[in-house]
């Protein structure tokens, strides 16, 4: 799962992977150098040569290419690394931030993990996140809902044989058979960009979304599926169910469901 926290406005990208929290090093590096965005890059290459000369071998290795979103939107492969080898890199930059980031970023870890063995903590602060964005308490507790069955969808796609790279495929698919568009087709209605397209949903498209994937979630259960070609088939029927649930409601109100209302002047990220 990756977040995005703040030290001083800086953002720190991090994604947690199983019991392990991993953060991304040109974000730590950005903080400590006070650098643009790129400079952080070429001031991490130079420092992990410079860390191989002085046999500090296991501080870059025990950095991990993980795929982090970008500003642009997109995920690309990026160093990341667990509590320990950050404090390793911290106290090889001279900084003046250094001993409050320490505090800071051993706190972070410290919740993290603290998630992870207590998932209610976890939705509290993603509660309270939408919250301070402006969001109703109906909404969010929807909202939420939607984070937890798509995080047990993925893990059911990630232990049955399928790649980072489907969970793109099967959403698009499961997005253009819910709604008769793709994400990008919707987003464009929406007037959004980069911003998440869950987040920008209503009270009926985000419940069309949770019908179809507990829905694909359960076939995949029922019948066991493994492998893309059997995981995609569950998906597209899934998509088919929740598809036809949206043309019944869109009967019923005379309307469309797929609303172009998002929530961009309410949702301005925290400075």
């Amino acid at each position: 799962m990756d977040n995005i926290i703040k030290f001083d406005k800086n953002k720190i990208r991090n994604k947690t992977i199983g019991n392990n929290v991993y953060f991304s090093v040109v974000d730590i590096v950005a903080v400590l150098t006070e650098s643009g965005s790129k400079d952080k890059g070429t001031y991490w290459r130079k420092l992990k040569e410079r860390l191989l000369k002085e046999g500090a071998n296991e501080v870059v290795t025990n950095c991990h290419e993980l795929k982090l979103e970008s500003s642009d939107g997109k995920k690309y492969k990026t160093d990341c690394a667990d509590l320990e080898t950050c404090f390793r890199i911290i106290q090889s930059i001279p900084s003046k931030k250094a001993e409050p980031f320490k505090k800071w970023i051993a706190k972070v870890g410290y919740e993290r993990i603290q998630e992870i063995e207590n998932p209610e903590i976890a939705q509290k602060r993603m509660m309270e996140i939408y919250r301070q964005k402006g969001y109703d308490e109906t909404w969010i507790r929807q909202r939420v809902h939607t984070i937890i069955n798509r995080k047990e969808l993925t893990d059911e796609w990630n232990l049955r044989g399928a790649s980072e790279i489907d969970y793109a495929i099967f959403t698009a698919l499961m997005t253009k058979g819910t709604f008769g568009i793709s994400p990008a087709e919707y987003k464009k209605i929406k007037n959004l960009n980069r911003e998440n397209l869950r987040d920008h949903m209503g009270g009926i498209e985000l419940a069309l979304v949770n019908l179809g994937e507990v829905t694909a979630k359960e076939m995949h259960k029922t019948r066991n599926s493994l492998g893309r070609k059997f995981l995609k088939k569950d998906v597209v029927e899934a998509g088919q169910v929740s598809g036809k649930a949206r043309k019944d409601i869109e009967k019923r109100l005379k309307k469309s469901v797929v609303s172009s209302k998002n929530f961009l002047k309410r949702n301005k990220e925290l400075e």
